[in-house]
């Protein structure tokens, strides 16, 4: 469990570095902002390392919002952090900027040698939405531009990187229009935007997508608050399957993952199997912030992605 006195935390990501080190990145904001909603336009990017996943030793913040004026000069939220074939390491985070008001989200990038001082690459995004496919900031449709929670991973064949991205459509029901926004590159650095690898499936948003192999099949993960007409309301963690790690993903087919207490986990290597590792998000009607114990679990092809009972 990671719980900081003074700090909220919640989204988070991992990592592990050459010596078996765990690296867990998370958001974080002051306990002192008093009312957690505040939390999203004050968030940095927290740093802390572990040997087993349970017991963590903060290190210092890996990234805060830029000066102004930037694209990222108001809040710098979820991420994920990858080894590149430079042996540098590559974080992807979304931004907002002040000029915005927090309401277009956009994905950049810091690098680091040593996985402590991280520098921007850069002055600018990296990535962001294209109308071909995409919604942009339209206040009648979403209550903000959704272009967020990169979650980059090297394509199974060896052919470059590809980059999955909570993102909307630019067509459809208002509430209806999340989807899984797709990005390819050769190098981590120039990055081309793709048509989705979903379809809207009656999702407002598909927040923190992963994708991982587990007990030999390509799943997807992801959360949402969001839901239209039709959907099963109160599920927040869904997962489905695919073919291969390159979609396409039926997210019309996706189920719920019975984890009502955690938001935003991550499927994480632990031991011999997966665990999720998200952050408990309420208790007793109050917020908490805090992020979880790993919590086994196993892909059953009739039941899902469901506890691992034997771990």
């Amino acid at each position: 469990m990671l719980r900081l006195p003074d700090h909220w935390v919640w989204d988070s990501w991992y990592a592990q570095d050459d010596d078996g080190l765990r690296h867990a990145f998370f958001l974080r904001a002051s306990r002192a902002l008093l009312d957690p909603h505040r939390r999203h336009r004050r968030a940095s990017i927290g740093h802390a390392v572990s040997t087993d996943l349970r017991n963590w030793r903060l290190l210092p913040d890996a990234l805060v919002p830029a000066d102004a004026p930037a694209w990222d000069d108001l809040a710098t939220w979820t991420g994920c952090t990858v080894r590149g074939p430079d042996r540098r390491w590559y974080l992807f985070y979304t931004g907002v900027d002040r000029a915005h008001d927090g309401l277009v989200q956009r994905i950049g990038l810091a690098v680091s040698d040593d996985m402590v001082s991280w520098h921007r690459h850069g002055d600018g995004p990296l990535v962001q939405a294209d109308p071909t496919w995409y919604e942009l900031l339209d206040r009648e449709m979403w209550y903000e531009q959704a272009w967020r929670d990169p979650w980059v991973f090297p394509d199974p064949d060896g052919h470059g990187w590809h980059m999955l991205i909570t993102a909307r459509v630019n067509h459809g029901a208002a509430d209806a229009r999340g989807v899984l926004g797709h990005a390819t590159s050769p190098d981590l650095l120039n990055w081309t935007v793709g048509p989705p690898l979903s379809a809207p499936a009656g999702f407002g948003h598909l927040e923190v997508p992963q994708v991982a192999v587990v007990d030999g099949q390509p799943l997807l993960l992801f959360c949402t608050n969001a839901v239209a007409a039709g959907r099963e309301s109160g599920q927040r963690l869904w997962v489905t399957t695919a073919p291969s790690l390159q979609g396409p993903w039926d997210v019309a087919s996706a189920r719920p993952v019975a984890q009502p207490h955690l938001y935003a986990p991550r499927l994480v290597p632990d031991a011999d199997g997966w665990s999720l590792i998200g952050f408990v998000e309420h208790a007793d009607g109050e917020f908490v912030g805090e992020l979880s114990d790993p919590v086994p679990v196993r892909y059953d092809p009739t039941a899902g992605l469901i506890p691992d009972i034997q771990s």
